[in-house]
């Protein structure tokens, strides 16, 4: 992806989202642009106009950490919107001082046999492992039955949330909040595109579904990124109904750039009843054909 872009659009979109009454500026004479002007910017900032319209322009490259911050605090980013903004001086500057040292990638990776032991352990509710792709890796047994239909419906080798989301209209059914399901999806894509730019798999999805899907392509551009680790989701299954589930998510330390999501249902609630006839639904079902896995 094109870093300078890249830059340029997201500081000018995080700018537009800020008004001087959110600063504490007053609001003075016609806007051309929502939000702040430059100008206002780089005061809060601590740098020059000039600086500033630089970096925006795309050239973060040399930038320091203590500049990014100031940055930071005047476009009032919050943490996953920080990462990113340093992910994206990362890119650019073409070195790890920025931020700690980015971890190793496999070009291709398989659950080790002790992974799925410890998924299988989990029996209570869904357990699922993905990558910043949104490619379904693998889960214990009520995370496929839970996402039976994204297997039985994967355009490709591997399930993608990404592609089940946009490109299947199933995938409304399944969330019942479609919307907010899609957002989320759209800011994990562009979150792993900033903290990896030079992942080709990512760059090819990212163009499909920018071809196939309009509703795509509106949230791609507004660069909202996010960092998903808790929170309560809403789903339809088609054999056992509607399921309101906590989460809660972690990056797995053993497998760098895959994250582990655990589901659980609220004691003796509907969900928690749905969840049980779930599993006794998985337990009735013929296991399916194992499906091959990359990272």
């Amino acid at each position: 992806m094109d870093n300078h872009a890249e830059v340029r659009e997201f500081l000018t979109t995080r700018r537009a989202k800020v008004t001087p009454r959110d600063v504490g500026l007053p609001d003075v004479g016609r806007r051309r642009v929502p939000g702040l002007r430059r100008g206002e910017v780089a005061a809060l900032a601590g740098v020059s106009i000039e600086y500033y319209s630089r970096l925006e322009r795309g050239a973060l490259a040399g930038v320091s950490a203590s500049v990014l911050d100031a940055i930071a605090r005047a476009l009032r980013l919050d943490d996953a919107e920080r990462t990113h903004l340093f992910n994206l001086a990362q890119a650019a500057d073409g070195s790890d001082a920025l931020i700690r040292p980015r971890r190793s990638r496999l070009p291709a990776w398989t659950a080790p046999a002790s992974l799925q032991w410890v998924l299988d352990a989990i029996t209570a509710g869904p357990a699922i492992v993905r990558n910043g792709r949104m490619d379904l890796l693998a889960t214990n047994e009520l995370g496929r039955a839970m996402h039976a239909s994204l297997y039985e419906r994967a355009q490709g080798p591997v399930p993608n949330f990404a592609r089940y989301t946009f490109l299947d209209e199933d995938s409304h059914r399944f969330y019942p909040h479609w919307a907010t399901a899609a957002d989320t999806c759209v800011s994990i894509l562009r979150t792993e595109a900033g903290r990896d730019p030079h992942d080709r798999r990512l760059h090819d999805l990212v163009g499909e579904l920018s071809t196939r899907s309009e509703e795509f392509r509106r949230r791609w551009s507004g660069h909202d990124v996010r960092l998903h680790g808790a929170g309560t989701k809403h789903f339809h299954h088609a054999a056992v109904g509607d399921l309101e589930l906590a989460y809660e998510s972690v990056e797995m330390v053993s497998e760098p750039g895959l994250t582990l999501t655990i589901y659980a249902a609220e004691p003796a609630s509907r969900s928690a009843d749905a969840l049980a006839l779930l599993a006794s639904w998985a337990a009735s079902t013929p296991a399916p054909e194992e499906t091959a896995r990359h990272s």
